[in-house]
């Protein structure tokens, strides 16, 4: 006599092929099972630990297991084919792809990827006391930029999960992958916006231009500073925002948006510039030959 599990099996698999989720940890499995209990007439002794045997043995589901040299293995379950975007949102829940996994999806850039980058935002803290001057700008830029250490792995893939700055998920939206995966991802002024800040995460200044290059009859500039403002950062970004933009061949009318907001500072396209060049126009280091 078959168990009530296989007897269910259809209904079963019929419910994971209808969800929009692809990804689970193991405490959604719980969930799942108390919501569809009476429906697929389980036996009450049914267990989580069964279950997932269960659909490892006979369905769609297998393990995805994420690797890391500074930290503790992540275990998800699929059901099914899924893609390394998706697997680099179910790291952390609320988290969207960013900076060059954006670039990418967006069609800034025709370089494949190997390495996704999502960001996962911290919880609100309160602005820093202080006031901004020249020498702690000197003094931060003459560093390496630092970058995440959170970097998993998975066939051969690479995710890095960046802790970035409560926004709300300002400017995030769900688009449709190569894969007609739906994907939460920063919208295009955002996503320029980002590799400004971190140029780190998008493959450097070089690659940061072309995609402002890429972007320049798609992007409405009133939405890129309405942004840009609504994420007060505490440096002057628009500085290197706009002088990737005059580089990218934007018109001036629209540069000049980015430098009316203002200039009271020297600043630094990118951290730690060896030999650099100085921008009078945007107040604004650059590396030497770019």
């Amino acid at each position: 006599m078959p168990s009530r599990l296989k007897t269910a099996q259809p209904r079963i698999s019929s419910y994971f092929d209808a969800s929009q989720q692809k990804l689970f940890v193991r405490n959604d499995f719980n969930e799942i099972l108390s919501s569809n209990h009476d429906t697929w007439k389980l036996a009450q002794s049914t267990t989580v630990t069964e279950f997932i045997h269960f659909l490892t043995t006979n369905g769609k589901l297998h393990r995805v297991n994420l690797r890391s040299t500074s930290y503790s293995g992540i275990t998800r379950y699929a059901w099914g084919n899924v893609t390394p975007n998706q697997i680099a949102l179910s790291l952390r829940k609320r988290s969207y792809l960013t900076h060059a996994t954006a670039v990418f999806l967006h069609g800034l850039t025709d370089q494949l990827p190997k390495i996704v980058y999502v960001n996962a935002e911290q919880s609100p803290k309160p602005t820093p006391s202080g006031t901004l001057t020249q020498a702690g700008i000197d003094r931060a830029f003459s560093n390496h930029e630092r970058q995440s250490n959170y970097i998993f792995e998975y066939r051969k893939t690479k995710f890095v999960l960046i802790s970035g700055k409560s926004t709300g998920r300002l400017e995030v939206d769900t688009i449709l992958g190569p894969n007609s995966e739906l994907l939460d991802v920063t919208k295009i002024e955002r996503t320029l916006i980002d590799i400004a800040v971190r140029p780190i995460y998008s493959g450097g200044p070089y690659q940061v231009l072309e995609a402002y290059r890429a972007a320049k009859d798609r992007i409405s500039v009133n939405t890129l500073v309405a942004t840009l403002k609504k994420l007060a950062y505490v440096y002057p970004y628009h500085q290197a925002i706009g002088f990737y933009m005059q580089r990218a061949g934007y018109p001036q009318n629209q540069c000049d948006k980015l430098k009316n907001i203002g200039m009271q500072f020297d600043f630094y396209l990118t951290h730690y510039i060896t030999d650099k060049l100085h921008s009078q126009e945007w107040r604004l280091f650059y590396p030497k030959g770019f």
